[in-house]
């Protein structure tokens, strides 16, 4: 017997909806939790959790939300409600996948359940707001949303098949099997499309001393969401080479992952070699979405839709600075590397980012604010030279070895 798939969605307005959706589950030969999380009105279909007991889980009555008449409160609760709940439905019977059909406020609440929920467990949100900016609703999580075209709001020949097809993404992820996982320890690296020739050797070297490495992008999404697995305890170690979202989070660029990137590794003791990639660029959008006041650096652009700024060497020992201060915290080992002959594809001798006095600033200040617990090495050769992947990929290995985090013997 399949595991139930969890619906989560408002029933007093899209009742109608989710009862056709649960119709197509059952044929499909899947069980179903219904949870309601409709304030307004009566359902229109039954439930398995009623909205009164979502509505109490988060801290108020149903009748107390709706004797309040404050929507977004409402929804606070209702998701602070919800998502325990969702944790609990997993911990004891478990999920087969969860879907939510929604407006601005379903979508609301069935992402922040979404988002609770591990990596792996299938997520659909049929949601009219997914043709936008889906950030705040996604995450960093693996939610699947799908436009419906129309509005939520009936059943006719377009929401009919729109519905049907997430009923069918939602069961064909639940039906889907994955190879067995892999017992050899999990590596999480970075990299950005200017480091890719450092990152694809360091992967490949170890691979071949057995480990398995998880490559991030460093789009800030990226970032975040490594940082998210780094906490939950995915990882056995972090390959940083690619620590570019800092240079957007110091000048303002569109890829910045936030103060608290190369924080969890440290606070987790999670051992980790980090390095500078990339840190000579600040991403923007298009040259016309470029700030004013940046309009007169040094500027690349790499596509119609993306903008590169080089970094200036005041920008280069800031962000050291804020480097430095988040490794400073780590309770496991740390080992920083310094490519001395440039960070990126751009910055190497004859390309447009080609600044050795802001770079030197860049390893000068992390030198310097680095406390004595961490390990500096500065190899005379470039990020993409594969000697100095190899460098880090044997100091990482040999790191492993060291705590007991040795890979299975091969077969």
């Amino acid at each position: 017997m399949p595991l139930p798939i969890l619906l989560i969605g408002t029933l007093d307005t899209k009742g109608h909806e989710y009862a056709y959706a649960l119709d197509l589950l059952h044929r499909r030969g899947h069980p179903a939790i219904v949870m309601d999380v409709g304030v307004i009105g009566e359902p229109k279909c039954p439930s398995d959790i009623t909205a009164d007991q979502v509505a109490r889980r988060g801290g108020q009555s149903l009748a107390a939300l709706r004797q309040a008449g404050d929507r977004n409160s409402a929804l606070d609760c209702m998701a602070l409600g919800a998502v325990p709940i969702s944790l609990e439905l997993l911990a004891g019977g478990g999920l087969g996948g969860v879907l939510a059909l929604g407006g601005s406020g379903g979508t609301a609440i069935g992402t922040a359940v979404m988002r609770a929920l591990p990596i792996g467990l299938p997520k659909v949100m049929l949601s009219t707001l997914a043709s936008g900016d889906t950030k705040p609703y996604v995450g960093e999580s693996d939610i699947a949303m799908m436009f419906p075209v129309v509005d939520i709001e009936g059943l006719n020949r377009i929401s009919r098949p729109v519905i049907a097809n997430a009923v069918g993404a939602v069961c064909g992820m639940a039906e889907q099997s994955c190879d067995e996982l892999s017992e050899r320890p999990l590596i999480a690296a970075t990299m950005f499309g200017v480091t890719t020739p450092c990152v694809t050797r360091l992967r490949a070297k170890l691979e071949a001393a057995g480990y398995e490495v998880v490559v991030f992008h460093a789009t800030g999404s990226g970032g975040r969401a490594m940082e998210k697995l780094i906490r939950s305890g995915f990882f056995d170690a972090v390959a940083d080479l690619t620590t570019t979202e800092w240079a957007d989070e110091i000048a303002g660029g569109v890829l910045s992952a936030g103060p608290d990137r190369l924080t969890a590794a440290a606070e987790s003791g999670v051992p980790q070699v980090v390095s500078c990639g990339a840190l000579d660029m600040v991403n923007f959008w298009a040259l016309n979405t470029v700030p004013a006041r940046y309009r007169q650096r040094t500027l690349h652009t790499h596509n119609d839709n993306v903008t590169l700024m080089r970094t200036s060497r005041e920008e280069c020992v800031r962000i050291a600075e804020a480097m430095a201060e988040r490794l400073n915290r780590a309770t496991g080992p740390v080992c920083l590397f310094f490519p001395l002959q440039g960070v990126s594809a751009l910055d190497a001798t004859d390309q447009p980012f080609c600044d050795p006095e802001a770079r030197q600033a860049l390893f000068d200040t992390l030198q310097s604010r680095a406390a004595d617990h961490i390990k500096t090495v500065a190899l005379d050769v470039h990020i993409n030279n594969p000697d100095f992947a190899d460098h880090v990929a044997d100091h990482l290995v040999q790191m492993l070895k060291t705590i007991g985090r040795r890979p299975p013997a091969q077969p």
